[in-house]
This record gives C-alpha cells, structure tokens and sequence, in this order.
C-alpha cells in the first residue's frame, strides 16, 4: 500500500511538473516581449549617407560568427516560432511576432513580418480595407497608394516593419483560390496597382514585399505543382509586374513561390532569383521564402540566392551549413552576400527617419475607417442596370435583402490575409440604418423558402438579393502532409485544410435557385455579388435588371453599398478580368494537377484572339452618369525605339450626375509578323467629371513597353510597322476610338534597364 501511494505521489509530482511546463510554454506563447525595430543611432553616430550604410553592414559582416550569420538568414527558432503560433494564433486568434535577425550584441534590429494584402494581420482592432481584387477595380492608383500607407501606418503600430504584399500573381483563371488577394488579369494593371502600394508603404519604413515568384496562380496544389510555359510567355505574360515593382518602386524584398517553375522549387531556382532577379533587373533588396515549405534544401537555396528562410530555422541551421561548407557544396562568400543584402536593407530602413509617431491610436481611427468606405464605394462595379438603379428614397421606402449571406460578416478569406478589425458592416445593417435614419423600412430575410422569399419581395418597393461566397467557398488552402496529397491527386482526410480553388463558377445551388425564384416577381431587384472573383451568370443575368458587384468590401463594405444603392455614390469601378459567357473558353484549369502549362493568352487577350463571346469585357462598368469620347490624337505618330508615344483624348459626362471614368489606353499589334495580341492595356487614368464637364486625358508610353521578348537573344525589340491605338471606356471593341502611329525600322533593340 506504501508502494502504491509512493507511485501515486510521484505520478502527481510528475503530472504538477507536465502542467507547469505547458502552462509555462503556453503563456510565454501568449505573452512575449515586443523588441525594438528602430536602430539605436546612437551606437552607430558616423553613418549618414546609404555609402556609410553600406559601410557598416559589411563591418557588422566581419564582426559575426556563422551563428549571427546565420541568424540573420531565418526567422527564430523552430521551437520560439510554433510555441507562439499556439499561443498567439489557436488561443488568442492573433498572428504572432516572429522577430527575424535581432542581434543585441551588434545592435542589429529584426524585422517582423505581418501579412497584409488587405490590412494589418499581426495584431488586432486593424482596419479590414476591401480584398485587392476590389481595389483592382478601382484602377485608381492613387487611391492605391493611400491604402498603402494606411496599412503601413497600422503595421508600424502593432511593431511591424516587413509586409507581405502586394500579391501581385496574375488572374490566369477566376477560380484560382487566392484570385483576391491580386490585381486581375492583366500585367499592367498588376504592375501600377502594385507600384502605388509598394510606395505608399515603404514611405512609412515598413519593406515591402512583392509575391509570389514566379508563376503562382493555382492554389490547391500549390505545394507541389510543377508550372512550364516558354519564355516569351513568362517575360512578357507572367514576370513584367514584378519587373516593374523592383525596378520603378526600388522594393525591398520578393518573396519566392512553392510551386515549382520547369521542374524546380522556385525557392531553389537560381534562374528566377539570381539571373532574372538580380542579374538582369538589379534588384538589390532580399528574398524570403514563402512559410514552412518555401524552401525544401539549404543548399539549393543557398545556391539559387534564397535569402531569409521563413518563418523559422530548419535548412538554414548551423548544423546543416556548417556540414555544407565544410562539403564545398556552398561557400562562406554565399553566406556574406546574403547577409550583406539583408543587413543592408534592413538598415536602410531603420535608419531613415519617421514621418509620424506610430501609437496605437493609429489603429482604424476615424481617416482610416473613412478611406476604407472610400476604396469599398470606389470598388463596386455596376455591370448591368435597366434603369432600376440608383434607388429613389423619396419613392423606394420599402427593401428587402434576401441571401444566407445579407447579414453574414463577410471580409474574405482566413488564412494569412486575415484582418482583426473591430466591426464589420454587414450588406443588411448598412441599407438598414440607411433605410433607418431616412424614414424607411428594410425586411431581412436569409431562409432558404422560396414562397417565403416571394412573398417578401412582393410586398416591397425594392429588393436586394446578396449572393456569393465566404472564406469556406474560396481562399488560402492549406494542407497537414503536401506530399500525402500529391499523391492521392487530390484532397486527403485528416490534417488541416481549408478553402482553396473553386471547381466552377457557378454561384452556389442554393443562391441560383433564390435568384430564379424571384427573377421578374419586382421590376426593382438588384443581385449583388460578394466574392473575390469571375463568376459565370448565364442561366439567370438576362432576368435580372441590375447586377453589382460589391466583393469581399472589407469592414465598411455595408454602408458603401448602401451609398451605391441609394445613390449617395456614384459607381465608377470597372472590372478587372474577362467574364466568360461560357467557362470552357477560359485556359484549362485543374486545382489538383501535378504539372501544367501556362499559355501565352488568357483573359481579354484569349478572347480577342479567339473572337470569343463575353458576357462582360475586361474593363466593362457602368455609371448613373455617361460619357462621351472624342478628339484622339497621336502627338508623334512617327516614333523611335528610344522615344516616348503621347496620346490624348476628350472624355466628356454627358449626364446629369457628377461620375467617375476609367480612362483606358490601348495598343495594337495587328500587323506584326510575330504571334502578338490583339491588343494591350498600356495606360489608364480615373478622373472625375461633373455634369457637362470635359477633360483632356493625356498618356504617354515609352516605346520599351511596346516591345516583345526574343527569346533567341535574349533581348526586347520592337518591330517596325503601325500599330494600332485605342481609348475608351473598357477593352470591348465597340467602346473604342481607333488611331495609329509607327516604329520607325530598327534592328536589335535592346529594352532600357
């Protein structure tokens, strides 16, 4: 019995010691110590100018052991890192500080990333700006700009300093899963949305960081998938929007992809990071590795220039690059270099003075909140209106807003773009206190009775019906074992997963049958969509006077689509990608593949091409205004391979309301020798006009962004022959006026770095 009780005894002790320890870990994952990301100048008084600061990073170099070397190469330990993501992400539903390369002895700041591409995701009460997509849409690149900054502002006061945006892959298909996280379709508007976040951010000192590179666009086997194309359609197709952040926007860091680019992880592709990257472009910032399984091989990473592995130490360990230089298989000049490019850039940031303090009181305070609506309003694309919209509140006093999701808090997807922000404006509570505080009456109703539905819609002036998607529909997916499902070709049972690709474009059954159902029963209904991306609408978009797409509007989204509805705001978005009438015109999607390759045509460009039919044109939005476009001329419509092509056009708001237009510029490529499209976008503007109003819109576009990819050499030309101008309100053929200007003959000419 003594026995018994002695073991007893010491099981207890033994239990009491477990539970401390995990209690112990857990709160140190919870609660954790904020480290400077300032540097401490004083330590460093001589430096003043980037040559001193480039001075120092290579005396700090000299001055470490591969140890601090390497820590300047990883996030924390493996250990530190999932003990905080327990604490912080499953217990406090707060993303972590994993502080990067802080070394106290030399006086090195870290850097802390924060995921962002629609607002602070380290920390909480942040403001949830609408999706990319959504501000995509806008094509307002100085609105862009300002939400850059606005996010800057906020990750500055949660102690971050290193953002994970923009997203700038391409729109290949619209059912790629992380479609809002991006721009759209086209190359050109990924790159100057892109360019105006990156510098609104890097004004407030936080780096940013362009992803993912290279040839990200599928999403469920992203871990695996093997991507192939040639190389014209990568230069010219699939890199120029990184290209552009990295050379115009002097971005500090590019973060690689997971899939593989010709049979390589592009984390292991020297090809992507250092020949392209580097070689070519001049980038002179840091690469980082997408999370966890961004980097598969120290080595290779090493040898291909990957940088910083991320989120924590496992390749880049001391044990494993010590036995690697030992080897010969990677040098301690490799190592130096990489370093050097990190500790060079983060003290070029860290250096620069601040424009503002950056308390927490910055967190979606009022100029935020109101810039939210702002981009939210700006956002929302009226793609069809049978004089049903804007409504009258002097006439429509009574609306119903029937959908499962009218009342649904509905930002987007929650993997690593989730935002903490805190509230959000459902569609139903914004047209309700709108309806409200003018002396009318809103009815909810989100059931799946139909006769129900009907009824409701029968007795009201007006009906809104919101359909769409949530984070469980589309989004980040994530899986427990990558390689367990790349063998089983598909989705496994157990581990963790979540959204990922959409398997058509549909909208959900229960959505299309709500929709038919009450198609035709009130002159005045309107469908709006919430989502992130296309979505094929030919069994039901003739029966419905009024489409609008809202996406995923971010916290103010409610009462910006009450402004829309009301007419308190005029829409003036415009999409930005192809809606198909039918989907099998789209480029061969598969969330699964293994392998796939990626051709030279997709969105607007595939369906000029192919002459296809679209229900509605990359560029397509409509206005309770309109506008008129006359007088184009080509300033110099004779030009040179160094010179710059200047055109001009009169838009002009025929209308009786203030409006925004979307000005767009095109050109064409209809007799070239070489397989060229139809045309491409090369410039666009969005001006406000008041009624009456015309205004001269002026482009201009430097003969280098005309030019081709030869692959044989290696080289950009242009080619000499008449091309083709358009401008006008969307990329649909009808909507265009048409010039011409000409190269004149050249050889070989090499595009200006």
């Amino acid at each position: 019995m003594k026995i018994f009780l002695r073991i007893l005894k010491v099981g207890g002790l033994i239990l009491l010691a477990l539970i401390i320890v995990v209690s112990g870990l857990v709160i140190s994952g919870l609660f954790y110590r904020k480290h400077d990301l300032r540097l401490d100048r004083e330590a460093f008084p001589w430096v003043r100018t980037e040559a001193d600061i480039n001075r120092l990073a290579v005396e700090l170099v000299g001055q470490m052991t591969l140890d601090e070397r390497l820590r300047q190469l990883t996030g924390e330990s493996l250990f530190i890192t999932y003990r905080r993501f327990i604490g912080s992400f499953f217990l406090k539903d707060q993303f972590p500080h994993i502080f990067s390369g802080r070394n106290s002895r030399l006086n090195i700041p870290p850097f802390v990333l924060s995921d962002g591409p629609r607002g602070a995701v380290v920390g909480k009460g942040n403001t949830s700006f609408p999706v990319a997509m959504a501000r995509g849409a806008t094509w307002d690149t100085d609105l862009e700009r300002r939400v850059g900054e606005a996010m800057a502002m906020e990750l500055r006061a949660n102690n971050t300093n290193y953002l994970a945006a923009p997203c700038i892959n391409l729109l290949r298909h619209p059912a790629w899963g992380r479609a809002q996280e991006t721009y759209g379709e086209d190359p050109w508007l990924l790159g100057e949305m892109g360019l105006s976040l990156v510098e609104g951010v890097q004004k407030h000192n936080v780096m940013a960081c362009a992803k993912h590179f290279a040839v990200n666009s599928i999403e469920n086997s992203r871990f695996y998938l093997d991507v192939d194309m040639d190389e014209r359609t990568l230069r010219e197709v699939y890199l120029p929007h990184f290209r552009k952040v990295v050379q115009e926007g002097n971005i500090a860091s590019v973060m690689s992809a997971y899939n593989k680019f010709r049979g390589e992880y592009c984390g292991h592709s020297h090809y992507l990071l250092t020949h392209i990257l580097r070689d070519e472009w001049g980038f002179e910032g840091f690469v980082s590795s997408d999370w966890i399984w961004g980097l598969r091989d120290g080595v290779k990473g090493i040898n291909a220039g990957m940088d910083v592995e991320m989120p924590a130490r496992r390749y880049y360990s001391r044990r494993r690059i010590a036995s690697a230089l030992e080897s010969g298989e990677v040098s301690m000049e490799q190592i130096d270099d990489m370093v050097l490019r990190v500790l060079r850039t983060k003290l070029l940031y860290a250096f620069r003075e601040d424009p503002l303090i950056y308390g927490s009181n910055l967190k979606a305070d009022e100029r935020n909140v109101d810039l939210a609506r702002e981009v939210a309003e700006k956002s929302m694309v009226l793609i069809k209106n049978e004089s049903v919209l804007p409504f009258d509140i002097r006439n429509i006093r009574k609306v119903a807003i029937i959908g499962r999701l009218a009342d649904v808090e509905n930002t987007g997807d929650r993997g690593s773009s989730h935002v903490r922000t805190p509230y959000i404006v459902t569609p139903w509570k914004g047209i309700n206190d709108y309806l409200s505080e003018h002396g009318g009456e809103a009815v909810l109703y989100t059931g799946d009775d139909t006769a129900e539905a009907l009824r409701i819609a029968e007795e009201a002036d007006a009906v809104v019906i919101i359909a769409g998607f949530t984070h469980e529909d589309e989004g980040e997916y994530i899986v427990a074992d990558p390689e367990k499902q790349r063998e089983a070709g598909g989705p496994v049972d157990g581990g963790f997963s979540s959204s990922g690709d959409r398997h058509d474009l549909r909208l959900k059954k229960e959505d299309e049958e709500m929709i038919r159902a009450l198609s035709g029963v009130n002159p005045a209904t309107v469908v709006t969509y919430v989502g992130g991306s296309a979505i094929t609408m030919e069994e039901w978009r003739q029966d419905i006077p009024a489409i609008l797409f809202a996406w995923y509007p971010g916290m103010e989204g409610g009462n910006a689509l009450a402004g829309i509805l009301f007419g308190e705001v005029n829409p003036g978005g415009k999409l930005p990608f192809t809606i198909p009438e039918d989907e099998n015109d789209l480029p061969w999607f598969d969330p699964w593949a293994d392998t796939v390759t990626y051709g030279y045509y997709h969105g607007y460009t595939l369906f000029d091409k192919k002459g296809y039919n679209a229900a509605w044109r990359f560029g397509h939005g409509l206005s309770y205004t309109t506008f008129r476009y006359d007088n184009m001329v080509v300033h110099n419509p004779l030009i040179g391979p160094l010179d710059t092509l200047y055109v001009s056009v009169d838009v002009t708001n025929t209308g009786e309301r203030t409006g925004d237009e979307v000005v767009q510029l095109y050109i064409g490529f209809l007799n070239s020798q070489a397989d060229r499209p139809v045309k491409l976008l090369r410039g666009f503007s969005r001006i406000e006009l008041l009624p009456g109003e015309t205004r001269r819109t002026s482009f201009t576009v430097p003969a280098k962004d005309i030019a081709m990819y030869d692959p044989v050499e290696g080289e950009w030309v242009t080619e000499n022959m008449v091309y083709e101008i358009y401008a006008g309100p969307s990329s649909a053929g009808e909507d265009l006026l048409v010039s011409a200007f000409e190269m004149k003959k050249i050889k070989n000419y090499r595009q200006q770095e």
